[in-house]
């Protein structure tokens, strides 16, 4: 029995419309946390299991992406930078970026990058998306010091130092990284009118999903 099967009736029973249904969230396992629940990421969890993971509330996840997706929205896209050091993310801020016009940093972040405007590989951003605070760490940093507000994915067990804007959701997953940021793509251009309020993207959530093949090489 997979781990997404395993813990799906852990989920709260959903009446609320969400932006996909509660059924996708369960699969892709976006509500499945860590087996350590930080005291910042408490009023997120629907249930901790003496004997498995915290599972979070899919409500607040989806309240969340909604949230999250008006205020990124706010920006100029390319002003908007999307990061993940983590290898499942690598390709969701990427077609993250590319549907939206964002910029998308995937693997080491170089110091310097938001902070330092003589680096090469510099980027004036406006805001940031990090798919991790606990290894997303350095450009977390970055954007403290220049005043850009973070907006980071954020599983039970994470330190939300530094971060303005969380989205409670597995950031550990391949599945549920792409149908989070799959789903903050379609919020973002739904809010900047470029699809309508019920539009949707020209691909599924599973064209966001880093393949194991990429992440092995």
């Amino acid at each position: 029995m997979s781990t997404q099967k395993r813990y799906a009736d852990e989920a709260p029973k959903v009446v609320a419309e969400l932006l996909v249904p509660a059924e996708v969230y369960l699969e892709a396992g976006v509500h499945i946390g860590t087996y350590v629940c930080a005291k910042s990421m408490r009023k997120f969890v629907y249930k901790a299991r003496p004997d498995g993971p915290y599972i979070l509330d899919v409500r607040k996840v989806d309240e969340r992406i909604r949230i999250a997706a008006k205020f990124i929205a706010s920006f100029e896209p390319r002003t908007v930078l999307a990061v993940s050091s983590r290898p499942y993310g690598f390709t969701p801020v990427q077609k993250f970026a590319e549907f939206t016009g964002a910029r998308a940093v995937a693997g080491r972040f170089v110091p310097g990058t938001i902070t330092n405007p003589y680096l090469g590989t510099h980027i004036d951003a406006e805001v940031l998306i990090a798919s991790d605070p606990r290894v997303d760490e350095q450009a977390i940093e970055e954007a403290s010091k220049v005043g850009i507000p973070v907006v980071a994915i954020a599983s039970t067990d994470a330190k939300l130092s530094n971060v303005d804007l969380v989205i409670p959701g597995n950031n550990k997953g391949r599945k549920s990284l792409a149908l989070i940021y799959w789903l903050l793509a379609r919020q973002v251009l739904r809010t900047r009118s470029v699809l309508q309020p019920d539009g949707d993207l020209p691909v599924s959530y599973e064209a966001f999903e880093t393949k194991v093949s990429t992440v092995e090489r």
